[in-house]
């Protein structure tokens, strides 16, 4: 909404007043809770202000009648603002304003009651106002929009030996290592937004038997065809198989994983699929410039990548990839959106060694930046949520016999 205001009282000796709105959501109790602060117009008695905009559930609590009240002040440099008046309405009120410009008068009690030929303390006016729906990533979900869940598992020689306990992939038969833990703790949760629970799962930087040949994208199950795993339990499995059969090797290379799934949801573009590829990795990485190249292409799509760092490496590579401080950018492109969350793994180990408690913490954070991820692609894409399936369809009649 916009507003403005006219012949407002002088506040000032020297000068003019420097007025601001402050806006008030009306309790159950009777009592009021600031919502909003306009900023200050600086000497003037018919200031406008700039457009705002306000959560409706902050306005007026999901209660388009409650009072908000509105009060003007003069700001003062040592914080003592002098009130100028106030005035009400509702939420009902202000959008009514969307057809019609609506004036409100503003009062001062204090003054009312000492003088009999006060009018006002000036007028407000409501120059615009507009509602836009801000749908919920929960929105999308029921509207029947799939997550998309692939896994990239780092099998470099960086790792260490599986067979030996000081290898981030060591097979412990008492417990998980940290790439099965971060495995596990993610997919856990994001495989019940994904239907068919079936997961492409695939592995790079090893050497594949029989003739040893180096791969960047190899399927964890060993099917070119079919790299889809069943459920977190099948990427486990899978995971576990290809440690007894591959050979740990190198580069790193990331780039080839996230172009593979990037082609897959380039073919999407109605929002009834997003894209959410784990890279779980040691951190060193061979092509970073690549890797830049590829993010950047995947901005636009309805894709987001999750990185997590398992071992002790320093992951500044990671944290550039990242993008929270800087935007990741490649030849003079930036990034259209942030879509790359890093985390180490080390930063939620419990110290009691309880794996439970380390995964929960694990995936919390790590999950935390998908829904504002898939929302930034939808508003972008101006996609809205479809309505959610009926609670009770119709049932089909059934064919009459013949």
């Amino acid at each position: 909404m916009q507003l403005c205001a006219n012949k407002l009282d002088k506040k000032d000796f020297f000068g003019k007043s420097d007025p601001f709105l402050v806006f008030y959501r009306s309790n159950e109790d009777g009592t009021f809770t600031i919502c909003h602060k306009t900023e200050v117009v600086k000497n003037t008695l018919n200031p406008v202000w700039q457009p705002f905009s306000i959560p409706v559930r902050a306005l007026c609590n999901g209660d388009y009648d409650r009072t908000v009240k509105i009060d003007v002040y003069d700001w003062d440099r040592d914080g003592s603002h002098d009130f100028i008046g106030e005035f009400t309405t509702s939420y009902r009120e202000l959008s009514k304003a969307q057809n019609q410009f609506t004036v409100y008068e503003v009062l001062n009690p204090r003054k009312k009651c000492k003088k009999k030929k006060y009018v006002n303390s000036g007028t407000v006016t409501l120059l615009s106002f507009s509602v836009d729906s801000e749908f919920t990533f929960v929105d999308y979900i029921k509207g029947g929009t799939q997550l998309n869940f692939t896994v990239a598992i780092d099998f470099t020689a960086s790792n260490g030996n599986p067979l030996q306990p000081t290898s981030l992939h060591y097979m412990s038969p008492y417990q998980l290592s940290a790439y099965a833990m971060a495995l596990k703790a993610v997919g856990e949760i994001i495989q019940d937004y994904d239907s068919d629970k079936l997961f492409p799962a695939y592995g790079f930087g090893a050497k594949l038997p029989p003739e040893g040949r180096i791969s960047h994208q190899f399927p964890l199950n060993n099917n070119d065809e079919d790299p889809n795993c069943a459920g977190i339990e099948g990427v486990l499995e899978s995971y576990f198989q290809s440690l007894r059969t591959v050979q740990l090797y190198g580069p790193t290379y990331f780039a080839p994983v996230i172009n593979q799934v990037a082609r897959a949801a380039a073919k999407i573009s109605d929002g009834s699929q997003y894209y959410v590829l784990l890279i779980i990795t040691d951190g060193v990485i061979s092509d970073m410039t690549q890797t830049k190249e590829a993010i950047v292409s995947a901005s636009s799509l309805p894709m987001s990548i999750i990185i997590v760092g398992v071992g002790p490496a320093m992951f500044e590579a990671m944290e550039e990839l990242d993008g929270d401080d800087v935007r990741v950018s490649s030849r003079g492109r930036y990034a259209e959106r942030d879509i790359v969350q890093f985390v180490p793994f080390r930063d939620y180990v419990d110290r009691s060694g309880n794996q439970v408690l380390s995964m929960a913490r694990l995936a919390k954070d790590v999950l935390a930046e998908i829904p504002e991820q898939l929302l930034s692609y939808m508003r972008t894409r101006d996609i809205q949520p479809r309505p959610p399936p009926s609670a009770n369809p119709s049932r089909t009649p059934a064919p009459e016999q013949p």
